[in-house]
């Protein structure tokens, strides 16, 4: 290692172990590049000294807040400034000790997202800690997860997690699986194995952990226990299942991984075609692209364009990875993809060749060009001979034509992606090159005024090239010379005209400037600022600019900058628009400084043009200025002082720059390769990249000369303007308005200037805001400035002097805005600014990313970036360190008269924001404001107290800060607030405000922890590391005790809830709303709420506020399940129970001997005490489907279940609520408040006043049932909406809440409930089915259906009975549904009951029945599933349900054609057609609905009834059919879109070919529509079976050959759609054979044609020659028409051969007609293009049938 980390450092070795004394993991190596350098590393170890310390300290302390979590933040931050600084043991340790705080299990949710993240920034860098280093147990993080994601709390309201949680534990389980120990495997799949039932929710669950958890990257000599254990059986589930269940997609996410980790070393063959030897993953790749190409023609836009646009974008991506893998990447511990299946140089020709047509074409898509751009970057990066040349052609013509600006903008936007492929010297594609020059010139008209966008394009692209390209003439070079190359000695000529390119550019900019001054653009009227375009040409302009200058030899730029110094001089610009792009353009060229003098007295117009020209000059290098130093000491002065406000500004721009010129530090030059153009030949520089271990930057560091002159500067002008606000302020010279801005502005100007060499603030330090045992000091970094001696000719005071005038203005002219305003800046600054603003640094970052990401090299990898990327992002670096410098807390007074400003609370929180802590400083005074005792306060500051707590839109927000001391105090004062005088809700902001606050509370609040455990092995192991040794001692044995007894003091103190509830019965409406609110937020599962809020919930159940109640309703069943007691459970062996030991080897899956016990039985039902005694139960249903879990745990029937508790047992919650749920009255007045309306139509099923009823019955069994009772019964016999809602919200919690009754009183409860229910079920009504559904639905959910047979039994009585309707009838089978649906496989008896009794009932009448009875046989048939290792089922069989309904269809499948002959009315007949009709009828409405909810496609028994189907459906979509065609219809298109297995593909072309030989042409007609869908579904599996695609073939043929008119075009339309997705080629055969049909003789006359109708058929009748003649060419015109966008080499001769048959009889005319229109519509856009594949002849011949008389006729 120690070379590599050398190298990767790029130091000489020795140096390195010399000064740390250790080994880094993986500094940042732009650090080393900061003129600064050699103090970072003292600096670095000293920092991780003092967080090593502290963060063991605070641990061991049992101090997680602050302590832990501060010091954790500072680790983050050591990462951002230094990366991976530290040894490997630190390295794992400091993963340990977070991997354990992540863990804890009481953690409050937001700290653990603090630790993961920063656990996840210590993980990311994968190669530097291998599987030796580290091992991370999977258990506690799978608690953790299970714990949070599906927290049986949370729904509640007993823990509220932060939304980005889900997001973080993902990301931190990717980058921990990596690290989990080689037994992990089988342990996962232990624990998740049990829950794969199909037919369970909770298979999603299962699939998506192995997806998240199972790790895939391990040695090769381990995958035995890895992958290899589950690889085969999820496979096999995979292959077999259809229909997309909601968790197909993890499973292949799953396959997706381990087919990247492990390349090489799985064996995909039998399964799915991969890359390797042979490459068959190829062929079908090229297959896809083949056949899905015309979609990506921009004439084609509909929603499946994003997702082609994502696959076209991320397949060349994810190639040039895996090829970076194999070829470039830096070797580390992960297994290498072995030498025999590495992509070969072939293998990537074949992709990029695959892809190129579908990218060309996607190229000018509606959508925009950036997918294709960003996969052409790509392919150019693979295969740059095959990828450059079709664009660089593309973007020739587009520079040509001027009518299409379009393709000009897509085109160059690619080429932006590709310049680095092209520029580089690159072995594959060295003619690349030559195209730079053309390509420039021709950019240079793309400089247009008129056109926005292009402009823009033109600019980056500009930009982009001579990035690249140093602009050298080098052609005198080939006679200097002797080895150069024929391509390099072309390319020295051709850089002569490196010249020309710039001047001629140039001029193009100047016109640009021309044009857009102000007078031109704008009217008199209009304002006299930019536009937002105006603003953006700017600064492209300017960039570009000022590339072409850094990247020119010195010749270019000296005639350059003549031409723009005469230019900037000659002419007088206004100030805004045009005269800022000119000085612009002179920054960018002042290399060399050229100076123009004026006094103050000249043109006012030329003053300001010159002014700004200066101002945007000076921001050059500062040694430059010193030159200039008198000068421009003497315009300062005087124009600083100007009246004229404009004047004034630029003057005061002019001084910032200055300063920021002489004071920063900044890298000088960005050319594209260190030192000067004048070295070796330059154009072997074109496209190099940047070396980081030989940047050469060269840094400006003010030295002292420029710092005498800025301070000099600051004594002229800053000290002035300070006394003179004292003097205004005093009294003694009072000044305007206008003269106190300027003054402000001067000073705003001189703190931005020198910002960053000015000592920072500092004043009384803020004592003791948090009470920690751990030192909570910022840290210092050395940015390069010393604060030294000479700050004291200016004195320390000016900025506490400033900042206390500021303050006296604040409260003397509320009224001055303008002023206001430049203060609330001045005072943000002297807080915050260090040289860089938050928001131009975050900007530069993106952007810097944003350029990084179009031109960087991701093949190679290894940070190959072009120079002057690279020297930005160690400016960067600079700069974040200028961001992290912290200041400790500065006593800061007054704010609060800000309060009325926004601005202000703008500045404020962003001070929360920077420095810790320091709210809770602020809180008591802003809550002093808000008090009712406070009387002298205003309504705005009232106002603006509010304001401050709600914070700013995504910053701090003071209402909710995770810290208990605060919240107890602001959220008592929020409700009390109602009190203060100065309080009003006549105002309606204020009213909004309060409804925002309490909204931001609502959506911010996490749960905020109470309890905390430490984590001590790891601490210690940190304490007594070495290599910086931490710097402060362990803590003694007295600190451990008393953090101890802090923490038991802690956790005492925040178990009291805020008392909130103390004011909630004298207050404004909307303030209770807002205490209930805060006060539910209280609820935690690790502690019961106190007895006092327990009674103020259940006495609000009843309170006259509909929304109270919501909150009150939720509350109480959270105080109900923080109630529960907690029930014993006990191990048992399944093999115990069914006496059956199942063997151990072979998987065996679904209803066997071993799980039988599980199974409904009506025989052995729990009828009496003994049986109910004696049989075990499993609630849960997936258990025992696919395995047994290894330890199965079940309620302890022994015990006998304490039903009653007794009242003295109670705890005082469980009395308040006991006492309320028996008071008549309450019940009463709850029933009445939850039988009411609230939406109508709008309400449903109640989950959360099922959880309170579930949760009463459940912790008190049936005490309260006789009081309940009554109002049931009544409730039930009421048909109302709302009434039948509640009954249901009830009686579905009252089954559940019984799941652990002893039998006594579950018998007695459903003695009673049966007629109940029965009852309410006779008043069903349209509003009302559906939440009887869910009730029932939600009752069996997760139940053992043996105690529940009541229910189901009475379910089952005669769902059909007829009585009261066929609505009825219907409701009856969905509620019954409802509850067999929940109940699974565990029911087959009654499924088969069901059926049984459904089948004789299968001919009914009314059609609402029919679709339920439809939606029915689907569940019944559902668990007939053929999954791997399934056994047969024991529930119901499609297979002989189908035999036993088509011998029932026999009178229809004996007739040809089925006409709809019965009429509903005469229901009475019997005969067998008419009861086949309406058997037929649901049979439809059962292949409807199971289409898409079955598991596995039963195709044979489909294909049994497919000629029936073939028959009905008719041929036109026409809406009068009625409802059985219509239905055949839809039936026919679901079931050609199912997925076909190979062995199924003869079996449907023989149903098929059968069919295509019957009478009906309605039948024929059909078999067409049906293949073309089943094909495109299912191509390639039937490609991968030739023989078949043989028969199709045929197929068609014969039905082109068809004597119906309409199949013969159909079978046209399927020919051509085969042909374009490449299903069979065009090759020679098939040609000749359509060509010989065409070819067929007419008889001669006309008149004989018509009479041939009636004559004898002795000989091959005339109309079958005809019939013949027009299949050949219809097929002809399938050939056309199946290439719509291009010219292949056959088109031109069988065009030809169809204009021979413009004159035949109809219908051949007409088809020829249509073919040829077709042609032209579809070939016009590229006509120039495909003009060329025609010879004169042809095209002579073309034009005339196009455009002659007959194609008018």
């Amino acid at each position: 290692t120690p070379c590599r980390a050398s190298r990767a450092q790029g130091r000489p070795p020795l140096a390195l172990g010399r000064s740390v004394g250790f080994i880094p993991q993986k500094e940042i190596v732009y650090n080393g590049l900061l003129p600064y350098s050699d103090r970072l590393d003292r600096e670095a170890t000293e920092l991780l000294a003092e967080i090593k310390a502290n963060l063991c300290r605070a641990v061991l302390l049992r101090e997680l807040w602050p302590g832990v979590a501060f010091w954790s933040r500072k680790l983050f931050s050591f990462l951002k400034l230094y990366g991976r600084r530290f040894s490997k043991e630190d390295h794992v340790l400091f993963i340990k000790l977070l991997y354990e705080l992540v863990t804890l299990p009481d953690l409050e949710p937001h700290m653990m997202q603090i630790y993961a993240r920063l656990l996840i920034q210590l993980l990311k860098k994968k190669e530097l800690l291998s599987r030796d280093d580290l091992q991370l147990p999977w258990r506690p993080l799978y608690d953790l997860y299970e714990r949070i994601i599906y927290s049986k709390t949370e729904h509640l309201g007993l823990i509220w997690f932060p939304n980005s949680v889900d997001h973080i534990l993902k990301a931190l389980i990717k980058s921990c699986r990596l690290y989990f120990p080689a037994s992990s495997t089988k342990e996962m799949l232990d624990e998740w194995r049990p829950l794969l039932c199909v037919f369970d929710m909770v298979m999603q669950k299962a699939i998506s952990n192995m997806e998240l958890f199972l790790p895939t990257i391990m040695p090769p000599e381990e995958h035995s226990q890895g992958f290899q254990m589950w690889f085969e059986e999820l496979m096999n589930l995979w292959m077999s299942v259809q229909n997309q269940p909601s968790w197909e997609g993890h499973l292949v996410n799953l396959f997706a991984r381990l087919a990247n980790d492990n390349i090489g070393y799985v064996d995909w063959t039998p399964y799915i075609p991969t890359g390797g030897p042979g490459n068959p993953g190829q062929k079908q790749l090229t297959c896809l692209f083949n056949s899905i190409a015309s979609f990506y023609h921009p004439s084609n836009h509909g929603r499946w364009q994003s997702r082609l646009m994502r696959l076209l974008q991320r397949l060349p991506a994810s190639v040039v990875r895996r090829v970076h893998r194999e070829r470039h990447a830096e070797p580390s511990w992960i297994t290498l993809v072995p030498e025999c299946q590495r992509l070969t140089d072939e293998d990537l020709q074949d992709f990029t060749r695959s892809l190129m047509g579908a990218t060309l074409l996607a190229m000018f898509s509606k959508t925009g060009s950036t997918d294709a751009a960003y996969a052409l970057q790509n392919l150019a990066l693979l295969t740059p001979e095959l990828a450059i040349p079709p664009v660089l052609e593309k973007t020739y013509a587009a520079m040509q034509t001027l009518t299409e600006p379009h393709t000009l903008t897509a085109t160059l936007s690619c080429m932006i992606g590709m310049a680095r492929s092209l520029v580089s010297p690159n072995n594959h594609y060295p003619e690349g090159r030559a195209h730079v020059l053309p390509l420039l010139m021709g950019s240079l008209p793309g400089v247009d005024p008129n056109d926005f966008s292009k402009c823009m394009i033109t600019f980056q692209f500009i930009t982009t090239f001579t990035t690249l390209v140093p602009l050298v003439d080098c052609s005198s070079a080939p006679s200097r010379y002797s080895d150069l190359s024929e391509i390099e000695k072309d390319l020295c000529f051709a850089s002569a005209e490196f010249e020309d390119f710039v001047l001629q550019f140039l001029d193009r900019c100047f016109a640009l400037i021309d044009s857009s001054t102000l007078e031109q653009t704008r009217d008199e009227t209009e304002t006299d600022t930019q536009t937002h375009l105006e603003s953006l040409v700017e600064l492209g302009l300017s960039s570009t600019v000022s590339t072409i200058l850094t990247q020119c030899s010195k010749e270019i730029y000296k005639v350059a900058l003549q031409k723009v110094f005469n230019f900037a001089t000659s002419n007088i610009f206004e100030t805004c628009v045009s005269g800022r792009m000119v000085a612009d353009m002179c920054r960018a060229a002042a290399k060399v400084c050229v100076f123009v003098y004026i006094s103050g007295d000249e043109l006012d117009k030329e003053l300001l043009w010159n002014l700004q020209l200066l101002s945007e000059v000076t921001r050059v290098d500062g040694e430059q200025l010193l030159k200039y130093q008198g000068d421009l000491e003497r315009i300062l002065c005087v124009c600083v002082r100007l009246r004229c406000k404009r004047a004034y500004t630029l003057a005061c721009n002019l001084l910032e720059h200055t300063l920021r010129s002489l004071s920063l530090i900044y890298p000088t030059e960005y050319r594209s390769t260190s030192g000067d153009f004048d070295s070796d030949l330059p154009i072997r520089d074109w496209g190099r990249a940047g070396d980081v271990a030989a940047l050469g930057v060269s840094w400006h560091v003010p030295s002292q000369e420029e710092e005498d002159f800025v301070f000099q500067l600051l004594s002229h002008l800053l000290h002035p303007e300070l006394q003179r606000i004292k003097g205004h302020i005093s009294g003694d010279q009072p000044m305007s308005r206008c003269d106190l801005l300027q003054s402000l502005a001067i000073v705003q100007h001189c703190l931005l200037g020198a910002g960053s060499i000015l000592p920072p603030l500092d004043g009384l330090h803020v004592s003791d805001l948090v009470p920690s045992m751990v030192n909570l000091g910022e840290i210092k970094l050395h940015i390069g400035v010393h604060y030294g001696k000479k700050t004291e000719k200016q004195p320390c005071s000016t900025h506490t002097q400033a900042v206390i005038s500021f303050y006296h203005i604040l409260e003397h002219s509320e009224d001055d805005t303008k002023s206001l305003f430049v203060i609330i800046k001045i005072i943000s600054d002297l807080m915050f600014f260090r040289g860089t603003h938050k928001k131009e640094f975050d900007s530069r970052w993106k952007s810097f990313t944003l350029v990084k990401k179009s031109m960087e090299n991701r093949l190679h990898g290894k940070k190959q970036h072009i120079r002057a990327l690279l020297i930005d992002r160690v400016l960067l670096q600079h700069e974040v360190r200028l961001r992290t410098q912290t200041v400790a807390v500065c006593e800061i007074k007054c704010l609060l008269l800000f309060s009325v400003r926004s601005r202000a609370q703008n500045v404020l929180m962003a001070a929360l924001g920077t420095f810790s802590f320091s709210y809770r400083d602020l809180i008591p005074r802003i809550l002093q404001l808000l008090s009712p005792q406070h009387t002298t306060g205003t309504q705005q500051q009232f106002k603006g107290a509010l304001y401050c707590l709600l914070g700013v839109h995504s910053g701090v927000c003071l209402a909710s800060t995770r810290d208990w001391d605060c919240v107890g105090a602001v959220w008592p004062a929020l409700v009390c607030c109602g009190l203060s005088p100065s309080m009003n809700l006549e105002k309606p902001s204020i009213g909004r405000l309060l409804d925002d606050i309490a909204d931001r509370i609502h959506r911010q609040h996490d749960t905020i922890g109470i309890y905390f455990t430490g984590c001590v092995e790891i601490a210690n192991e940190i304490a007594q590391s070495e290599n910086p040794t931490p710097c402060l001692e362990a803590p003694s044995k007295e600190e451990m005790k008393e953090g101890q007894q802090r923490q038991r003091i802690r956790n005492l103190f925040f178990t009291r809830p805020v008392c909130i509830y103390v004011c909630l019965y004298f207050r404004p409406w909307k303030f209770e709303h807002m205490a209930t609110d805060l006060l539910s937020l209280q609820l935690r599962d690790d502690h019961p709420l106190p007895p006092d809020a327990v009674l103020y919930f259940t006495q609000s159940l009843v309170h006259d506020s509909i929304s109270i109640r919501k909150v009150a309703i939720l509350a109480v069943a959270g105080i109900l399940k923080q109630q529960k007691r907690p029930v014993k459970k006990v191990s048992v062996k399944p093999s115990d129970i069914s006496g059956i030991e199942e063997e151990a080897e072979g998987v065996c899956v679904g209803d066997r001997e071993g799980n039988r016990w599980l199974q409904y039985d009506s025989n052995n039902l729990p009828l009496t005490q003994e049986q109910w005694d004696s049989q075990r139960y499993m609630e849960k249903t997936h258990c025992g489907y696919y395995s047994w879990p290894r330890e199965m745990m079940i309620y302890a029937a022994s015990e006998k279940p304490n039903d009653d508790l007794p009242y003295e047992e109670m705890s005082e919650g469980e009395k308040i609520i006991f006492e309320y749920f028996s008071d008549p009255e309450f019940i009463d007045q709850l029933i009445e408040f939850l039988s009411l309306e609230e939406r109508k139509g709008k309400d449903s099923f109640n989950p959360r006043r099922f959880c309170l009823f579930k949760g009463l019955f459940r912790n008190y069994g049936d005490v309260f049932l006789p009081l309940l009772w009554p109002h049931l019964e009544q409730l039930a016999s009421d048909p109302h909406e709302s009434s039948q809602r509640c009954v249901c919200e009830i009686t579905a919690g009252l089954i559940r809440g019984s799941k652990l009754w002893s039998f006594s009183k579950v018998d007695r409860l459903w003695q009673l409930l049966c007629p109940l229910i029965r009852t309410a079920l006779s008043n069903i009504t349209v509003e009302t089915y559906t939440d009887w559904g869910t009730c029932i639905a939600t009752a069996c959910e997760g139940r053992d259906p043996r105690k529940l047979h009541w229910l189901l039994e009475m379910l089952m009585e005669s769902p059909l009975s007829g009585e009261g309707g066929s609505f009825r009838d219907a409701s009856l089978l969905y509620v019954l549904q409802g509850g067999l649906a929940q109940q699974q496989w565990r029911v087959s008896e009654l499924l088969h009951r069901l059926l049984a009794y459904l089948e004789p009932k299968l001919t009914q009448v009314y059609k609402n029945v029919r679709e339920r009875i439809g939606s029915v046989l689907t569940y019944i048939f559902m668990i007939d599933v053929a999954l791997p290792h399934t056994r047969p089922t024991s529930s119901p069989h499609v297979a002989e349900f189908v035999t036993r309904v088509l011998e029932r269809l026999k009178p229809l499948t004996s007739e040809p054609e089925i006409h709809n002959h019965v009429h509903e009315e005469n229901t009475q007949e019997t005969d067998e057609r008419t009861q086949a009709v309406k058997l037929l009828k649901t049979v439809l409405k059962w292949l409807m609905a199971s289409a898409g909810r079955t598991f596995t496609t039963p195709v044979q028994q489909q294909l049994q009834l497919l000629p029936l189907l073939f028959k009905i459906a008719p041929v036109e979509i026409d809406e009068s059919y009625d409802e059985m065609k219509q239905d055949a219809r839809t039936c026919l298109s679901l079931m050609s879109q199912g997925l076909l297995y190979p062995e199924h593909i003869p079996l449907v072309l023989a149903a098929l070919e059968e069919m295509a030989g019957s009478r009906s042409w309605h039948a024929r007609f059909s078999v067409l529509t049906y293949l073309q869908i089943m094909i495109f579904y299912n191509l390639f599996t039937l490609l991968s079976v030739p023989a078949e695609v043989l028969r199709i073939r045929k197929l068609v043929m014969q039905l082109l050959l068809d004597e119906q008119l309409e199949v013969r075009d159909m079978a046209c339309t399927t020919l051509s759609g085969l042909l374009q997705c490449q299903f069979f080629p065009l090759d020679s055969s098939l040609q000749t054979q359509l060509q010989t049909l065409s070819q067929t003789c007419l008889p001669k006359a006309r008149g004989e044609l018509a009479s041939t109708g009636t004559s004898a058929h002795t000989f091959p009748s005339p109309s079958h020659n005809l019939v013949r003649r027009h299949a050949g060419v219809l097929g002809l015109s399938a050939c056309i028409l199946s290439s719509p966008y291009d010219v292949p080499d056959w088109m031109p001769q069988i065009l030809m051969d169809l204009s021979d048959h413009l004159n035949d009889p109809q219908p051949i005319e007409m088809t020829v007609k249509k073919t040829l229109s077709e042609f032209r519509r579809t070939h016009h856009d590229n006509w120039q293009e495909h003009r060329q594949c025609f010879t004169d002849d042809q095209l002579l011949v073309l034009t005339d049938l196009l455009v002659s008389p007959c194609y008018y006729a």
